[in-house]
């Protein structure tokens, strides 16, 4: 049954699944399952298998499970495990009892190649790596029979029975499934179910001295499970007739599995072997670096789960491989940041003002919205006093034509405060501007003039006695490619020198002291920016800029 409370959307994986439903091809409730493999962290296209098995479930008033495809320890650790559960909470994805690693079936797996063995559909094969590789044979080119392939029932099973006893190295013998060498389909030609691998579980220990593939266990965990449903990545669709082999073979529970197309986005790579090079070979501070597309990443930089979300829900699921430009992702971000964040003000690059008219020792609190869209977060007071900063990019002493901002005897506005007039500009022995003198109009307060003045520019500042230091890190796109993948080998190449510019002269309004890390704010004409990670470790104020105030992919939208 379909949830009437959900904001249901059409594509071929539901199409499919509405119509299994209704045809009574399984019986009970549609059952998906997310199934990472705990070797990494989490990244924005697993964002999109996520939201698809989770959301299918609901909509279809049917659960899905987490299962970890914990089956080669070599490269499996507990720190992706939890970093993982942690990424799926933050979305807002909750699996109930339903966590399950392929390591619990670890025994019925092992029955069921003895099974296959007794049955003749599987053999020990001791050929190296490098020779199976050449016997399997070329896309128009059948393998070649393994000389070890027709062993006897007892003399495999006598074998086999070694290799889980610890009787062989890594590399010295496999398990492989005996189907057909000349199949046009590769992954026929007697794959490999097995191997020696003697690194320790992250669960079992040194129970197991041999561990599945993830071609053996993946279709056999899914049956054990009662998955109706396997919505699997277009990579798995040639894989599919050996899952139904192993299925047919052992006769198990069919799910149906149904492919659909890998998320790819602009100047971003997803690849697990290229991620883990950016971070071992130092170009990022960890897999949570927030240039990094990972969801630990991103929800240090300050994205929202809901807009993740939206993005998923967004593109869609399609058949055919496609990349989206990053600006969707980061549209969403800033829309949903919009509604939400409180407003505060910020200087990155602090040049002193000198209201020369206004009393040394006198402080006026002026009150500011938190959110000019949400009148509900209310207001808070800001100090104003006779020296406040302002960005230096906001004045020129000899400004070009249209430069509608501070420059002497021009007059700007001061967001939420008075209009000042520049008259003195002072210097220092380099020659650099060292502080602006300016006159302030009493009558002015929030903005209007009473004799019906305008003025062309409003100014964001800070108060300089009251201000609060701050490092800001400016983030950008971690490549300069539109598709990195397309350099192959020469992908680091195009990393982005500039893809982290940090700030440590920034100066923040004091209600921004103390942030806890990860709550989000608009720094006024500037951009959206989050409390780092790092801050509390520190106690300093740093904050990381999420996105830009423009929003380029309304801008391509418009075109």
């Amino acid at each position: 049954m379909i949830s009437e409370h959900s904001d249901r959307v059409s594509d071929f994986i539901r199409q499919q699944i509405a119509s299994d439903t209704k045809t009574g091809l399984f019986d009970g409730q549609v059952h998906t399952r997310f199934p990472p493999e705990p070797n990494g962290y989490l990244h924005i296209g697993h964002a999109a298998s996520i939201c698809l098995n989770f959301d299918i479930a609901e909509e279809f008033g049917g659960r899905c499970n987490l299962r970890y495809d914990d089956t080669n320890p070599s490269r499996e650790e507990q720190e992706y495990v939890d970093s993982q559960k942690a990424d799926l909470k933050w979305l807002g994805f909750d699996w109930g009892s339903r966590e399950f690693y392929t390591s619990d079936y670890f025994d019925q797996l092992y029955n069921f190649a003895l099974r296959l063995i007794n049955d003749s559909k599987a053999y020990v094969d001791n050929m190296t790596a490098i020779e199976i590789r050449n016997y399997r044979g070329t896309l128009t080119e059948p393998g070649i029979n393994s000389p070890y392939r027709n062993r006897s029932v007892a003399e495999n099973l006598e074998l086999f029975e070694k290799m889980k006893a610890g009787g062989y190295s890594e590399g010295q013998a496999v398990l492989r499934a005996k189907i057909d060498m000349t199949s046009p389909n590769i992954n026929l030609r007697d794959p490999v179910m097995y191997r020696v691998i003697e690194t320790p579980h992250h669960r079992t220990q040194n129970r197991w001295h041999i561990y599945p593939m993830y071609d053996f266990a993946h279709g056999q965990s899914d049956s054990i499970e009662g998955i109706t449903h396997s919505i699997c990545t277009m990579e798995y669709e040639d894989h599919r007739p050996l899952y139904d082999w192993f299925l047919n073979a052992l006769g198990l529970h069919h799910p149906r599995q149904i492919e659909f197309a890998r998320i790819n986005l602009s100047h971003t790579v997803l690849s697990k072997r290229k991620l883990n090079e950016l971070v071992s070979k130092g170009y990022v501070n960890g897999w949570d670096d927030p240039r990094m597309p990972t969801l630990a990443g991103m929800r240090r930089r300050g994205y929202p789960p809901h807009s993740i979300r939206e993005f998923c829900k967004r593109i869609g699921i399609s058949k055919n491989n496609a990349t989206t430009d990053i600006a969707l992702l980061q549209h969403n971000v800033r829309d949903a940041l919009n509604k939400t964040s409180k407003r505060a003000m910020a200087v990155l690059k602090p040049l002193k003002i000198v209201i020369t008219n206004f009393p040394e020792d006198e402080i006026i609190w002026l009150e500011a919205m938190n959110n000019p869209g949400d009148l509900g977060q209310g207001t808070r007071k800001i100090p104003f006093g006779r020296e406040i900063y302002i960005e230096e990019d906001d004045f020129m002493e000899i400004p070009p034509k249209k430069f509608f901002r501070l420059s002497p005897g021009k007059e700007v506005r001061l967001r939420y405060g008075y209009f000042i007039k520049c008259h003195d500009v002072k210097k220092g022995p380099d020659g650099k501007i060292s502080e602006i003198h300016c006159t302030y109009d009493a009558s002015t307060l929030g903005g209007a003039s009473p004799d019906g003045r305008k003025v062309k520019a409003t100014l964001h500042w800070v108060s300089a006695k009251h201000s609060i230091p701050a490092e800001i890190r400016l983030y950008d796109h971690l490549f300069t490619e539109w598709d990195p993948n397309l350099k192959d080998d020469d992908w680091e190449n195009s990393i982005n020198p500039e893809s982290l510019i940090t700030i440590r002269s920034a100066r923040l309004e004091p209600s921004l002291k103390n942030t806890p890390a990860g709550e989000n704010y608009q720094f006024e004409r500037l951009g959206y920016f989050a409390a780092d990670d790092d801050a509390s470790k520190t106690e300093e104020n740093i904050f990381n800029r999420t996105v830009t105030l423009r929003d380029t992919w309304a801008r391509i939208k418009s075109k």
